[in-house]
């Protein structure tokens, strides 16, 4: 019963249009009032103690490093990079737009604004080339997903902070699920590309190459320094963000000269405004995550789930298609503050890896930017490139399968992300 509870008010509150927010708030009164221990004193001092959070600082430096390096020229000089080096292959672009989602993934963390910089340079040269656009943008939303994964991740810093795992770690796994990710999508365009009639790019010389890569080599530098820095102990993951933001600035201000003081403003209240919605949503969801621990319902559903506790990989089997399932009507950030507190304990149960689990599940909650109907991802190239959802949606569909299968491959195969994550780690 306290599962129903839990769920209706949730939903109920969502239905009536309050914002995930609200309706968790709004779903920890109900389960207040449902265990009879309501208390608004109790209430407000979750919230706050729920935005106190040190590691949470982390968020809107990174927010805010993407939007230097977006401004300061770093984007679109990675994406020439990646077009000298491969541009001229058959579909040429299309690794490109791969190439350069990996590298962006390893700056920014935030999908959002890799997707939203990598269709605003590339859509309109797709067009220009004669690629079809529909199976373009969708490839460009599903390279957009991989920033999630591959260090540093928004994502991990949120499921970090509500799972109580160290973030370092967290990062240093995600390293190779990421590269999968981006290796699946180079297999399935390779196979669907092959009918693209599309104008070919001139091959670059080695002079226009090396052009290209001193001209980039400073943007590629940032995810040496903040992987590095975290894996000597250099500095904290919230550090590193502040790094990330100090460099992109820097480099976009100072070298590149792209970032004039008019710019800063702007970076300033779009960094605030996001990094202001998550905090708000991370406090109202510590708020549920506590009563949740409170009413038990870990327990609830672990007895659901009996038939599976023996058997780890089965276990996980079932619990990444409920999160893909939530992912099709949640957003990213919502669907991991909703479901970290009533799986964590169950993982722990289990005796399935933490760090392991993750990855696994915020690579899971990635996917759900790709899947209908909300599907931010799919909105924010359908937006870019002036493209139609319904077209955009039906392009990615080669592209989100691939993904797909590499979660449920690291599902029967957790060892592609535990032993290399325990080899660069040293321990």
């Amino acid at each position: 019963m306290t599962i129903l509870v839990f769920i209706s008010s949730l939903l109920g509150a969502m239905a009536l249009g309050a914002p995930i927010a609200i309706s968790l708030l709004v779903c920890g009164v109900a389960l207040m009032a449902w265990l009879g221990m309501f208390d608004a004193q109790i209430l407000a001092q979750n919230l706050v103690s729920g935005a106190d959070s040190f590691p949470l600082m982390a968020v809107p430096f990174f927010m805010l490093a993407g939007e230097f390096m977006t401004m300061g020229g770093l984007s679109k000089r990675i994406i020439a990079l990646a077009i000298a080096l491969v541009g001229h292959w058959r579909g040429g672009l299309g690794y490109v737009a791969i190439i350069a989602a990996i590298i962006l993934a390893s700056i920014s963390g935030s999908a959002v604004a890799d997707t939203a910089a990598l269709a605003a340079i590339l859509i309109p040269m797709l067009r220009q080339y004669g690629y079809r656009l529909d199976r373009a943008c969708g490839l460009i939303a599903a390279g957009g997903i991989i920033a999630p994964v591959i260090p540093p991740s928004i994502g991990f810093v949120v499921f970090g902070v509500a799972a109580g795992v160290s973030i370092t770690k967290l990062f240093i796994a995600g390293i190779v699920p990421g590269l999968l990710m981006g290796l699946a999508l180079v297999i399935t365009w390779y196979i669907v590309a092959r009918d693209e009639k599309v104008v070919q790019a001139k091959r670059a010389d080695l002079r226009e190459i090396w052009r290209a890569f001193v001209d980039g080599a400073l943007a590629l530098f940032l995810p040496v320094v903040i992987i590095g820095g975290m894996k000597t102990g250099a500095f904290t993951p919230t550090e590193a963000a502040v790094v990330a933001c100090v460099y992109a600035f820097a480099v976009g201000f100072f070298v590149y000269r792209e970032i004039r003081l008019a710019d800063i403003r702007h970076a300033l209240l779009s960094a605030i405004k996001t990094s202001a919605a998550v905090m708000f949503l991370v406090a109202a969801a510590l708020v549920s995550a506590w009563l949740i621990t409170i009413a038990d319902i870990p327990s609830e559903i672990k007895s659901m789930l009996g038939p599976l506790m023996d058997s780890k990989v089965m276990l996980m089997f079932a619990m990444m298609i409920l999160v893909i399932i939530v992912g099709t009507a949640l957003d990213f950030i919502p669907t991991i503050l909703i479901l970290t507190p009533v799986l964590m304990p169950i993982v722990k149960q289990a005796g399935i890896d933490p760090v392991y689990f993750g990855v696994l599940f915020i690579m899971n909650n990635a996917i759900g930017l790709l899947t209908p109907p909300v599907g931010t991802v799919l909105n924010v190239v359908a937006a870019v490139g002036r493209v139609s959802i319904d077209r955009v949606t039906v392009g990615v569909m080669p592209f989100l399968i691939a993904q797909i299968a590499v979660l449920f491959l690291l599902v029967f195969v957790p060892e592609l992300v535990t032993i290399p994550a325990k080899f660069i780690l040293g321990r």
